[in-house]
């Protein structure tokens, strides 16, 4: 996920790289302005947004409507690839999202097969969240990491140091992400026995329901086991750091 945040050094962290955010050096002495969400927007925002819209407020049928909507992410996966030469893990997932989604939506006929595909997006996300946690790169660092730093240079340093050497803080950042991932099969698992079990008319409306009720626990669990930890820790690295400078 394709973050900017600012730093005090022009330097990256490795931290940084794995998880996709971009850094901008600021004079020193001057305030860290805050994140810019503008790369999120990009990634995220434009392709679900101009899916849906294309879809209900255009009346295109969803594989026009996916395949038009994964131009952006397409080009931003090759962009990254050609000119940064490293890959934008979260253009990546979006537009492999899309793709499942285009065949999935070539199937037809059966009202539970209809109903069970829409959890493909959610198996799709968990899958590549919970392969970036194996990989070491986890994805959903780079949503966290501008919620807890708040744009303050002192933060983004502290967590960088955290980052590169606290164990502890380590295991929490694998965590969040752990937990969404983990979240998100569930989700799927569930509209699957759903949409198998269940009268369709009651899935219709119930796999909405099940999708809201995922979003709060991953919420709340992520919350409970990372974020507080993880504001902790760096609470305490920030007045370890002050104790230093003084």
């Amino acid at each position: 996920m394709s973050i900017t945040a600012t730093e005090t050094s022009t330097g990256r962290t490795a931290t940084d790289a794995a998880a996709g955010v971009t850094t901008t050096s600021v004079p020193a002495g001057t305030a860290g302005p805050r994140p810019s969400f503008l790369p999120l927007i990009v990634d995220v925002a434009v392709p679900v947004g101009s899916y849906y819209l294309l879809k209900n407020g255009f009346g295109m049928s969803t594989l026009a409507a996916l395949g038009w909507s994964s131009v952006v992410p397409a080009v931003r996966t090759v962009w990254s690839v050609v000119k940064e030469r490293r890959v934008n893990a979260l253009a990546g997932l979006i537009l492999f999202v899309n793709v499942v989604g285009l065949a999935l939506s070539l199937v037809a006929g059966d009202p539970r097969l209809m109903l069970a595909k829409d959890s493909g997006v959610s198996s799709a996300i968990g899958i590549g969240v919970l392969m970036s946690v194996k990989l070491g790169r986890p994805m959903m660092t780079a949503g966290m990491k501008p919620f807890l730093v708040k744009g303050d240079a002192a933060r983004s340093a502290a967590w960088d140091r955290l980052a590169a050497g606290n164990e502890r803080f380590q295991k929490a950042e694998r965590t969040f992400s752990l937990v969404w991932g983990t979240v998100l099969l569930g989700e799927c698992v569930a509209r699957i026995v759903g949409a198998y079990t269940l009268p369709v008319e009651t899935m219709v409306w119930l796999g909405t329901v099940v999708m809201v009720a995922s979003m709060v626990l991953a919420f709340l669990i992520s919350g409970r086991f990372a974020v507080v930890p993880m504001e902790r820790m760096l609470e305490r690295e920030l007045a370890a750091g002050s104790r230093t400078d003084g």
